[in-house]
């Protein structure tokens, strides 16, 4: 089993690297995005209360995603290969409850998968994202928040998977073929 944190900036390539995981090795994949995107859409207690902290470009509390984190995951049962964790965890405390719910499960996180792009790529991508998509956080103000949020109290998560021993830094700008090589050495040498 390989438990997999793929990790980076919004509008690093999360989620399209996570997909081709999957398609490669089935893995499952949790991404809290979409996750509390559809509760959002459907109108549950929990998708209005995410919705206040989407709206203003802040982080959903740690006990709410957490619960809805291992609830997903159990939901693979206990043989799955792995699952990948996109857009989770976003700060140590995270991380530490996401180390502690797998350890209760006898899993853990086998490593942790660091895309890394500057940020005017980031911008870019994500106003382009936006204007696809009609995702109404992509939109410049919120983007900039997003990536405020992001510097502040995700970015030392770097530091923390560091002292893990399980980050793997991927330079995140250019090919997509070639990213995905990188990620995949990483994953097969696991």
């Amino acid at each position: 089993m390989k438990n997999i944190v793929i990790f980076g900036a919004p509008g690093s390539g999360k989620g399209t690297q996570s997909d081709l995981l999957i398609k490669k090795y089935g893995f499952g994949h949790i991404s809290t995005g979409d996750v509390l995107r559809a509760e959002i859409k459907n109108g549950t207690e929990l998708g209005k209360t995410a919705k206040g902290y989407i709206d203003n470009g802040q982080l959903i509390p740690d006990e709410l995603m957490i619960n809805i984190l291992a609830s997903v995951y159990d939901s693979f049962g206990a043989d799955h290969a792995g699952v990948i964790f996109d857009g989770f965890p976003r700060t140590i405390a995270q991380a530490e409850a996401l180390k502690a719910m797998l350890a209760e499960r006898g899993h853990n996180v086998a490593a942790m998968v660091e895309l890394d792009v500057p940020e005017d790529e980031l911008m870019t991508r994500l106003v382009k994202r936006g204007q696809e998509s009609g995702r109404s956080d992509d939109n410049e103000e919120t983007i900039k928040k997003r990536l405020d949020v992001y510097h502040n109290q995700t970015a030392p998560l770097i530091e923390w998977y560091e002292k893990e021993g399980i980050r793997n830094h991927i330079n995140g700008l250019g090919e997509l073929d070639r990213i995905f090589s990188d990620i995949c050495k990483v994953i097969d040498n696991l």
